[in-house]
């Protein structure tokens, strides 16, 4: 059966973004050990699952082939098949992507048994929220950057599970990554 993993960078008291859904903690660039961290995470994932809203901005993102990422990670960003949690969408505006609505246990769990690798998502909050509290994510890969927001939108809303830390790994960066998995009974 195919993992689905969370990859997303948080503050260090949990936010995923800061009050009104601000980014701006976000300044720590990336260093050649986080990027070769994360090429390991992804070697075995060939689909993304992402909200509509994170995709409203992440694939135009990368289609529009950003300055300051390799070729490497636009290519893989941009080919690799994505699927779009929505109840608004019925039909995918992008290239390489698909939208899939109703129940999100049902619907998740049906990628996870299909053919294929791997999937990540990488959020947003919403689809986040409820792949965890549904206990959906095999494996959780928190980004987690050094400062701290008070408030905003949190990883573990409304949710309490136990969960087994892997592995621990700072970078060079100052961003510290935190690999678990949820303790299943």
């Amino acid at each position: 059966m195919r993992k689905l993993k969370l990859q997303v960078q948080t503050t260090i008291d949990g936010y995923l973004a800061g009050p009104d859904g601000r980014m701006d903690w976000l300044t720590m660039p990336w260093t050649d050990d986080m990027n070769a961290h994360v090429d390991a995470l992804t070697d075995s994932v060939d689909c993304i699952v992402l909200g509509r809203r994170l995709a409203e901005g992440f694939i135009p993102a990368w289609e529009s082939r950003p300055e300051g990422e390799d070729q490497k990670s636009i290519d893989w960003m941009n080919d690799t098949p994505k699927v779009v949690i929505s109840r608004s969408l019925t039909e995918s505006p992008w290239k390489n992507a698909v939208v899939e609505g109703g129940d999100l246990t049902e619907t998740v769990n049906r990628l996870k048994s299909g053919p294929g690798g791997d999937l990540i998502t990488y959020g947003g909050a919403t689809l986040v929220s409820g792949l965890i509290a549904g206990g959906l994510i095999d494996e959780l890969h928190l980004f987690v950057n050094p400062v701290s927001v008070g408030g905003g939108l949190p990883v573990f809303p409304d949710s309490r599970q136990r969960f087994r830390l892997v592995a621990a790994r700072p970078f060079d960066c100052g961003i510290t990554a935190l690999h678990y998995e949820p303790e299943r009974s």
